[in-house]
C-alpha cells in the first residue's frame, strides 16, 4: 500500500486560526500605510529641497550679475528671504530676486533705504493724453540801428508809442513817463558811441506867462537828461533845453512833450 502524507492547510474560517490571523492583518495594514506616507514625504522633501537649491542658485547668479554679491538669499519653498545687504542696495536686491523665474514672494530682513526703481520694474503707468503743441516760433529781433537816421527813427517810434509824461504843472515824471525815459536810455546806450543827443522840453500856454512856461519846459528837459545819463549815457553826450510854449504842436496835449534829437 502506498504511504500517503497529508498536508493540512489552515482554513481561515477555522476557529483556531481566525483570531490570530486577524490580529496580524490588523497590524500589517497601518504599517503599510505609514510606509507609503513616509516614502511620499521623502519624495516631496527631496523635490522641495531641489527646488529651493535651484531658486537660490539662480537668485545668487542674478544678484552677482547686478553687482550685489554681498547678501544672503534663503528660500522656504518658493518664498525668498534676503539679508545682509547694505540698506541702500536692499530694495534693488529685492527687485532682482522677485523677477527670478519661479520665485513667488520675497522679503528683506534689515534696514532699507528707498532707491529709484530700475527700468525693468513692471509698473503700469497712468494713461495720459498728450497733445502735441506746435514748435515755438522764434522771433528774430532786428539789430539796433547804427546810422543817425535809423537811431532818430527808433527814438521817434518809442516816444510815439509811450510819451514821456509828467505830473501836471511840475517837472516830476509819472511812473509811466519815467519808465519810458529809461527804455529810451537803454536803446541809446546801444547806438554808436560818437552820437550825441539833445533833449528839448515843450509846454502849453498857461497863466504863468512866457517865463513860467520857459522854466517848466527847461526843468522837464533836465529831468529827462538826468535819467539818460543815469542809465548808460555819459554826461558829455547829452544836452538839454527848454522852449516853453513857443513851438506848439496841435494846441492840445501834444504841446506838453519832450523831444530827443540825435545831433
Amino acid at each position: 500500500m502506498w504511504n500517503t502524507t497529508r498536508i493540512q492547510v489552515a482554513n481561515p474560517r477555522h476557529p483556531a486560526y481566525s483570531p490570530l490571523m486577524r490580529r496580524r492583518w490588523i497590524l500589517v495594514v497601518p504599517v503599510a500605510v505609514l510606509v507609503t506616507a513616509l516614502l511620499a514625504g521623502i519624495a516631496t522633501w527631496t523635490r522641495s529641497g531641489s527646488m529651493e537649491r535651484d531658486l537660490t542658485a539662480r537668485s545668487q547668479a542674478a544678484l552677482f550679475q547686478a553687482g550685489l554679491p554681498t547678501g544672503d538669499v534663503r528660500f522656504d519653498g518658493r518664498d525668498a528671504t534676503l539679508s545682509g545687504f547694505p540698506p541702500a542696495q536692499a530694495l534693488q536686491a529685492l527687485e532682482i530676486v522677485q523677477h527670478v523665474e519661479g520665485v513667488r514672494a520675497a522679503k528683506v530682513n534689515g534696514d532699507v533705504i528707498p532707491v529709484a526703481p530700475s527700468s525693468t520694474t513692471a509698473t503700469t503707468a497712468p494713461t495720459t493724453t498728450t497733445t502735441t503743441s506746435p514748435p515755438p516760433t522764434t522771433s528774430t529781433t532786428a539789430p539796433p540801428p547804427t546810422d543817425k537816421a535809423g537811431v532818430q527813427a527808433e527814438i521817434d517810434r518809442m516816444l510815439t508809442e509811450t510819451p514821456i509824461a509828467f505830473e501836471p504843472d511840475t517837472a516830476k515824471l509819472t511812473p509811466d513817463g519815467e519808465q519810458a525815459a529809461r527804455s529810451i536810455a537803454v536803446a541809446l546806450a546801444k547806438a554808436p558811441a560818437g552820437f550825441r543827443y539833445r533833449v528839448t522840453g515843450h509846454v502849453a500856454r498857461g497863466p504863468g506867462g512866457e517865463s513860467a512856461a520857459l522854466k517848466l519846459s527847461r526843468d522837464r528837459a533836465r529831468a529827462v537828461a538826468r535819467i539818460l545819463t543815469a542809465n548808460g549815457l555819459t554826461a558829455n553826450r547829452v544836452t538839454y533845453r527848454g522852449l516853453g510854449d513857443t513851438r506848439p504842436a496841435t494846441g492840445g496835449e501834444e504841446d506838453r512833450r519832450v523831444e530827443i534829437t540825435v545831433v
